[in-house]
């Protein structure tokens, strides 16, 4: 399949370092500038909850004080988007989803119609959860979950995770040496989602399992999910050209 659309997800904890946006975000930005000239663009991004609590410090373990800060967050972490992509004459626009926003035909058919005219026009959509008005029942839960669902229901052909971790390893790298990076992952085992979450940034609520979950649905489907480092942009340029120089590609096709 030639790759036509594709979806990137960025974590919080590729987007902040010590409070604040980290330089990332202008390479990526920059990289994802360039793709759009030749790709359909969709970009899912975390951080709206970290930007609110720069300006006001709430506990974000109790649901109200983290809509609170995602109310807070959003408009400030899409001005941040926004100037960065400006420099490169490319528009962005908000998109914000809940759950039921895609588990219903008619408002999953309205959303993709609006999705494609944005792509149609060079216009990059950044879509988030809406957390600000979002309840338990009705949450996707983390942004790894919601980017395999906008790469599916939006026509996606491939999913790349921008994260801080370079790979899935066999085992934890952190806690063992000797784990090794899987380069291709055909299919996800059940034990993989039994380990515990943990995610590295406070603000995060995803971790390797959640990637793998996102993972696992695209599977499903026979689409692909590609992780690898937010600070190695270059596997990114690699992987679209169908080189896979390190990261995990996530596919039903064996190599």
């Amino acid at each position: 399949m030639k790759i036509k659309r594709v979806v990137f997800k960025v974590g919080t904890a590729t987007l902040y370092e010590d409070g604040k946006l980290s330089k990332r975000v202008d390479e990526i930005v920059k990289l994802l500038s360039e793709l759009n000239k030749e790709y359909e663009i969709i970009l899912v991004s975390s951080g709206a909850v970290g930007a609110g609590y720069t300006k006001c410090p709430l506990d974000k373990t109790k649901l109200p004080n983290k809509q609170a800060l995602a109310a807070i967050g959003q408009p400030l972490l899409m001005r941040e988007y926004k100037d960065r992509f400006n420099k490169y004459g490319v528009t962005v626009a908000q998109v914000l989803l809940t759950a039921a926003d895609l588990d219903s035909r008619k408002r999953t058919e309205y959303a993709k119609k609006m999705i494609d005219i944005l792509l149609e026009n060079r216009v990059i959509p950044i879509v988030n959860e809406n957390d600000s008005v979002s309840v338990e029942e009705i949450l996707f839960g983390d942004n790894d979950q919601l980017s395999a669902y906008v790469t599916y229901y939006f026509g996606g052909n491939l999913l790349i995770m921008l994260s801080d971790i370079d790979a899935f390893y066999t085992d934890n790298p952190k806690t063992n040496k000797n784990a090794k990076p899987i380069k291709i992952v055909n299919e996800i085992k059940d034990e993989w989602l039994e380990q515990k979450c943990d995610p590295n940034d406070k603000f995060a609520t995803g971790g390797i399992v959640t990637k793998l979950k996102a993972a696992k649905f695209l599977l499903d489907k026979n689409l692909k999910m590609f992780l690898t480092n937010g600070n190695n942009l270059k596997t990114v340029r690699e992987i679209l050209k169908g080189n896979q120089t390190s990261g995990t590609l996530f596919s039903k096709e064996q190599k």
